[in-house]
């Protein structure tokens, strides 16, 4: 099926191709990266090969001072979350930010973000949190602290444990299978209200469920294409950060290993069936 941007960078461009959608779930996407437009791809070109019909509407939150992109071309190509919220979605999607070092209460639309969270259980059926914004939902919700690492997660991880019972692992035939790319200074530490679905003995849980509030969290960055994390190397390499090379990544030869793709495919397909099996509790858009 098709993946629709209803407005973005991409959209705005002339950058994405849209088609007649039949019957799409329609998915609020606050974007928190700095590369939005680069996000925007990654996140149109893994749901463009769903079995649903996919509609994105991108959002920012209007406390936010950005430093990438003006606020007037924020206003533009976006829509603020206070408009945005005026209506219900299928489900919600918050990206990851760049921000983990910082504590939640340093970060500029931390406020606004706990009212997103709050809305979300009254105006979406399901709700996905990425890197950042899985640590903050999961402080919101559970009261579960982030902790700062030693040495960054910055590579491709899989799974040494998986929940089978789970249905945003169907289709994973082996633990090992699961990979999922990591890019963070933080982890998570003494949880609970929450269940792990998959989880690495190095770095811990790489998938969290919430049944009982309709949220998943991702610890990782699945829509990630294969350069991103070279291009993230390079970057923090060019700013003389003491950092090593992402692991499980390249080859001996120094080329990309490109192992998640079937992962990607996976996990977001089994959270939009998550959705479609949801009952039609709020009006399409």
């Amino acid at each position: 099926m098709t993946a629709n941007a209803k407005n973005g960078f991409l959209e705005a461009y002339q950058e994405w191709q849209n088609v007649r959608l039949s019957n799409p779930v329609n998915i609020l996407m606050l974007n928190l990266m700095p590369t939005k437009k680069t996000t925007e791809r990654q996140f149109l070109k893994a749901f463009n090969h769903m079995k649903q019909d996919v509609s994105l509407t991108f959002a920012y939150p209007a406390s936010h001072s950005f430093k990438n992109t003006s606020a007037a071309l924020m206003a533009k190509s976006y829509t603020k979350f206070s408009e945005a919220s005026k209506n219900n979605y299928d489900a919600l999607i918050i990206t990851g930010a760049p921000i983990e070092t910082l504590t939640f209460d340093q970060v500029d639309y931390w406020q606004e973000f706990k009212q997103i969270i709050a809305w979300s259980h009254h105006h979406v059926k399901q709700s996905l949190f990425e890197c950042w914004a899985a640590q903050a939902a999961l402080a919101v919700e559970f009261n579960i602290k982030k902790v700062n690492l030693d040495e960054k997660t910055f590579g491709i991880y899989s799974a040494t444990e998986i929940d089978k019972e789970s249905p945003l692992v169907t289709g994973i035939r082996k633990k090992k299978e699961l990979k999922i790319p990591q890019s963070r200074h933080t982890t998570i530490e003494h949880f609970s209200g929450v269940k792990v679905v998959a989880s690495n003995a190095e770095i811990g849980p790489m998938i969290l469920h919430a049944p009982q509030i309709n949220q998943t969290y991702l610890t990782g960055h699945p829509e990630y294409e294969a350069d991103t994390l070279e291009v993230e190397y390079k970057r923090d390499l060019n700013k003389k950060e003491q950092i090593l090379a992402p692991k499980n990544y390249f080859d001996g030869d120094g080329r990309i290993r490109y192992t998640w793709q079937n992962s990607r495919q996976l996990i977001y397909q089994n959270w939009l069936n998550l959705i479609s099996k949801a009952d039609n509790t709020f009006a399409k858009i």
